[in-house]
């Protein structure tokens, strides 16, 4: 594959990041992943904003989005990518080995590969560990990925395809990479856990919100148990690379609908979406 690495093209295999990169070192740095669709990233402006606000968050500069935007789309015509995923990485640059930062400019990496297989929907698994709401890091899109490589084995080990958090006080957060929805009874509200519990401010997540206003449905941003998510009638995950996929199982318990009524609105709501304006 062909990456974009700092200021160039370069080939994978030979491009080479320093052994001393922060990033590598400590998880210093942040990403945005963004879907393309027939050769343009979708929600480019939302994500470019996100990833500049993680930065701040971490004290990292980040180039201009037209520099990017040049990046991301020499890295899909090298590569003859389509329909794809792209993301892209800025780390702390070299540094001393240790917490501390160095004085040089941060590293940027631009990749892109293929969309892996999503299924139809998915079994999830409430895991032990929490998400701390408190901490340093709490709602930024950084590298350190580590508890999210270790909950995800987790699930997997159970038989399921996404891991869920409860954060500190036992209320529902996120999964490893995705935003949770879900409907108590068949005709009630969405609802979806706040910002404050410590997750992602997901971009296709707020384009879910949006989608409910759109339908007249009603979406409650707020503090539930963790335990809420297994007595749903329906539930769906939201994130880039999902798009809005039903859960089928939370724990091994089958939802009552999968997807339901309002899943299956909302995806095709999102769809319609997409197909009006690639950049919302």
């Amino acid at each position: 594959m062909i990456v974009w690495i700092n200021d160039a093209l370069a080939d994978e295999a030979s491009g080479g990041i320093s052994p001393f990169d922060h990033g590598l070192l400590t998880g210093d740095g942040v990403f945005e992943t963004l879907r393309v669709y027939e050769g343009t990233p979708f929600a480019w402006r939302r994500h470019i904003e996100r990833l500049a606000l993680s930065a701040e968050g971490m004290g990292l500069a980040v180039p201009e989005s037209a520099w990017l935007r040049n990046a991301a789309d020499e890295v899909l015509a090298a590569n003859s990518l389509r329909d794809a995923r792209v993301r892209i990485t800025i780390t702390g640059g070299n540094a001393p080995l240790g917490s501390d930062r160095g004085d040089a400019k941060p590293t940027v990496i631009v990749a892109a590969s293929a969309l892996p297989p999503v299924a139809a929907a998915i079994g999830v698994v409430t895991v032990p560990w929490p998400r701390n709401e408190r901490s340093a890091v709490a709602g930024l899109k950084t590298i350190s990925y580590g508890e999210n490589v270790r909950a995800l084995a987790y699930a997997h080990e159970r038989g399921a395809g996404e891991a869920i958090f409860a954060n500190t006080i036992g209320n529902l957060c996120e999964g490893t990479g995705t935003n949770v929805f879900f409907v108590t009874d068949p005709d009630g509200a969405v609802t979806t856990p706040p910002l404050s519990s410590g997750c992602l401010s997901g971009v296709t997540r707020a384009l879910a919100i949006e989608c409910c206003a759109e339908l007249g449905l009603e979406c409650r941003e707020t503090d539930v148990p963790v335990g809420a998510l297994a007595s749903a009638h329906e539930a769906f995950l939201t994130s880039t690379i999902r798009e809005i996929q039903p859960i089928g199982s939370v724990d091994g318990h089958s939802l009552q609908r999968s997807p339901g009524p309002l899943t299956d609105q909302l995806s095709q709501a999102f769809a319609a979406l997409i197909t009006r304006d690639l950049d919302p």
